[in-house]
């Protein structure tokens, strides 16, 4: 059911004392987890606060990527499955500060760290990992370009160099024909 085609619903809900509105209120963002988290951070938290929730984010990415690249064994399904987990954490992040400019810097980061060069051979059977990797990789580095270009210029301005370190990553590796299938530019 949409809210917004069902205007009498709507009517109704507004004319609810604020006592009761209160309590359905409450009984409603208690489900969920994500929507309580978010607002506990709009109401209760602040700049500083944004800081420290993306200096956590960041130590976690180095700390899971210091861990793959302990690995004396580092291998492609390894490598995605701490991608897509970290990936997961930076969208979890955004879902509760709703702050555009912290997530695609953490994405970049992250892009940044992720190891793509594996001692793995075509007929290996981990190599069908290494190809997710690829598509995974990719397909996130043209989502944060394509975020990236509706930023503010300031934030353009601060983010520029990172990026450009990303787009030489993966223009200098096996992925360069792929990412210029892709769309996407060699520089900024």
């Amino acid at each position: 059911m949409i809210l917004r085609e069902h205007k009498d619903l709507k009517n109704a809900i507004i004319e609810i004392p604020p006592k009761e509105k209160d309590k359905l209120f409450l009984r409603l963002i208690a489900k969920d987890k994500v929507l309580t988290e978010h607002l506990h951070f709009k109401l209760l938290e602040d700049e500083q606060d944004l800081a420290a929730r993306h200096l956590l984010l960041k130590n976690e990415i180095d700390e899971a990527i210091a861990l793959l690249k302990l690995d004396k064994k580092l291998s492609s399904k390894d490598t995605l499955a701490a991608f897509r987990k970290l990936n997961g954490q930076i969208n979890h992040h955004y879902k509760v500060t709703k702050a555009v400019n912290s997530e695609v810097e953490l994405r970049i980061y992250l892009l940044n760290s992720v190891p793509l060069v594996f001692n793995e051979n075509v007929f290996s059977f981990l190599y069908k990992y290494q190809e997710k990797l690829t598509t995974y990789f990719l397909r996130t580095t043209l989502s944060v370009f394509n975020k990236y270009k509706k930023l503010h210029e300031d934030w353009q301005f601060d983010l520029q160099e990172n990026l450009n370190a990303l787009l030489n990553k993966v223009n200098h590796s096996k992925l360069a024909h792929a990412a210029q299938d892709m769309g996407l530019p060699k520089e900024l």
